[in-house]
This record gives C-alpha cells, sequence and structure tokens, in this order.
C-alpha cells in the first residue's frame, strides 16, 4: 500500500476448533456490514468488503470519522445496529442498508455504530506488515472512540471461555486472530471464526408461488457455487414480513428468467427461476447429509458480497 486506498479485507475461516494461546486474541464476533475506511487529505470514505462506497446509508459515522483519525488513515471495523436484546443484528440494520439517501438514512431510525478493530493506514505510514498486536495499539490511539464510534476490544487468553460466554449472551459467536500476523488481505487460516449459531450467505435461484394468504411468494429457493455450478441448498420461506415479500418479488420478478440456474434438478413444483446475482444472508440449525439447510431463515439481503464468491462454509 503506497498510500491510504481501499484493499481487500482480510476474511476469517471457519473452524470448529476451540482452542486458547498465548499468541491469538479473541474478539466477539459482530453481526453486521464489513467496512474500511479509507481517508486521504478530504472528506472520509465508508467501503463494503466488496469496493461499493457506503456513505449515503451512514452519514453520522462519515461525520463521526471526519472528526477524528487525522487527515490520512485507513481503518478496518464492522458497521452494527442492536435488536431489542441487546445484541448487534443484521436483520435489525436491513432498513439502513439499501438506503441511496442520507436524510432517509437518518429518518428510518435505526442506530448504527462502527466497531473497529484494525488499522492498514496512518500518519504517512502503511501498517499492514506490523504485528496485529501493534496495530491495535496504534488503532487506540488514533481515535476518540466516542459513539457512534467504537472501539472492538479482545482479551488475551481463555478462548474456549470467552465462546461459551459469546454463546450464552446470544452473539454471534468469537473471531481468533494470531497475535503477530501482518494484515493479509484475502481469506486467512490467521483469523479464525467459532460461531455460536450455522448462518451464511446463499444465493437466490428462484422462487415459489405464496399458500393461502400469503402475498409475493412461498419461499426462497437458495444455492452456492461448487464445481462451476450453483448448486442447490434447500428452500427458505420464514423471516420475512408484509413490506419484505412486497419488496423483494418485485425484484425478484425483474429478474426471472425460463430457465433453471441451478446446476441439478430442483424438485419444486411451480418453481419461478431468476438470474443469481441476489445473495441472502441465512441462519439454518445444520446441513443435513444430502447437503440440504435445516431449519433456515431469512436474515436479509447483503449487497457486500458478489454472487459468484458464494461457495459452502465447511470448517
Amino acid at each position: 500500500m503506497t498510500g491510504p486506498g481501499w484493499r481487500e479485507p482480510t476474511l476469517a475461516t471457519l473452524t470448529d476448533r476451540r482452542f486458547s494461546d498465548d499468541g491469538w486474541i479473541f474478539e466477539r464476533k459482530l453481526d453486521g456490514v464489513r467496512a474500511l475506511c479509507v481517508r486521504d487529505d478530504g472528506p472520509p470514505t465508508l467501503y463494503s468488503r466488496n469496493h461499493k462506497v457506503m456513505d449515503r446509508a451512514y452519514p453520522e459515522l462519515v461525520e463521526a470519522l471526519g472528526a477524528q483519525g487525522g487527515p490520512r488513515f485507513v481503518a478496518d471495523g464492522e458497521i452494527v445496529a442492536f435488536d431489542e436484546s441487546g445484541n448487534t443484528s443484521f436483520a435489525a440494520l436491513q432498513p439502513r442498508i439499501h438506503v441511496a439517501d442520507p436524510d432517509r438514512a437518518r429518518a428510518t431510525g435505526v442506530r448504527v455504530y462502527y466497531y473497529l478493530f484494525d488499522l492498514l493506514y496512518f500518519d504517512d505510514q502503511d501498517t499492514t506488515a506490523l504485528p496485529l498486536r501493534q496495530r491495535k495499539a496504534l488503532l487506540r490511539d488514533a481515535f476518540d472512540f466516542e459513539d457512534p464510534l467504537r472501539l472492538s476490544t479482545h482479551r488475551n487468553a481463555e478462548g474456549e471461555k470467552f465462546f461459551e460466554e459469546a454463546c450464552r449472551r446470544g452473539w454471534e459467536g468469537v473471531v481468533a486472530k494470531r497475535a503477530d500476523s501482518p494484515y493479509r488481505h484475502g481469506r486467512t487460516p490467521e483469523w479464525l471464526k467459532f460461531k455460536c449459531a450455522r448462518g451464511q450467505e446463499l444465493v437466490i435461484g428462484g422462487f415459489t408461488d405464496p399458500q393461502g394468504a400469503r402475498h409475493g411468494f412461498g419461499a426462497l429457493l437458495l444455492g452456492y457455487h461448487e464445481d462451476g455450478a450453483l448448486k442447490y441448498a434447500g428452500k427458505v420461506g420464514t423471516g420475512f414480513d408484509e413490506k419484505l415479500l412486497a419488496s423483494l418479488h418485485a425484484q425478484l420478478k425483474e429478474r426471472e428468467v425460463g430457465r433453471s440456474p441451478f446446476g441439478g434438478p430442483v424438485k419444486e413444483p411451480g418453481a419461478h427461476w431468476v438470474r443469481p446475482d441476489l445473495v441472502a444472508q441465512i441462519g439454518f440449525s445444520e446441513w443435513t447429509r444430502d447437503g440440504r439447510l435445516r431449519h433456515p431463515r431469512f436474515a436479509g439481503l447483503r449487497e457486500d458480497k458478489k454472487a459468484a464468491d458464494v461457495v459452502r462454509e465447511r470448517p
């Protein structure tokens, strides 16, 4: 990095291994939208993990970042909103994600916060080659961390105990990071995620007709990419209110096509097929032996990940 600018963020790898190690730190896994903030002698810019500008959806965060951090920096973090139980919630953030007008974003009434956990550039210095602990020390000194900006704190030990606490509190999980690691771009085994509940992004490839008094559609047909094809993962019919059913159905109708985008047969009577470019966040209890989702629930649409990059997450 020759100067402050967007770079592909580090992505954590899913694991079922829980551990404690003096060479690792442990952070709360936040359920929001990943964001890199870039400032280069001008107003700061918020970028999604796939390089989309998000300033208009979160104007209060841009204002707060403009008042701190100095004239040139690149910081990494997560934008979140809280649900009624006090936990970060991607679903609670939904009303802000798709808004393109700052006034409308504020008018939603959804309060947002930006938790910072890494620093890639500061004071004319590229910090990506520094060990994580040193980057975090620089980060603590670079910002005042007054709402809506917050520091993502970490623990230096007891990874298993922290994971148990996270699940007990209803958090999404824990992220373990190698303390001496530089900042790498893309997915890495030096950042690991322990999830309390299963969930991941999946591609929408079709929908079914509504039944009974329901409007819009019945269920979304979901899939992920594997061996060059879109593999069917099952359907989800819960997690929608009437407003969401209507708005999402309109997007699906615009994308309707004449043939299935899935690589194999999908036995859903009366299915409608769509161009597979919408990505949904889905929570579920487990994968079945035949590769289907058990007890899936729709959490929201994601605009920060390309459909072509969606694969099945395996520990």
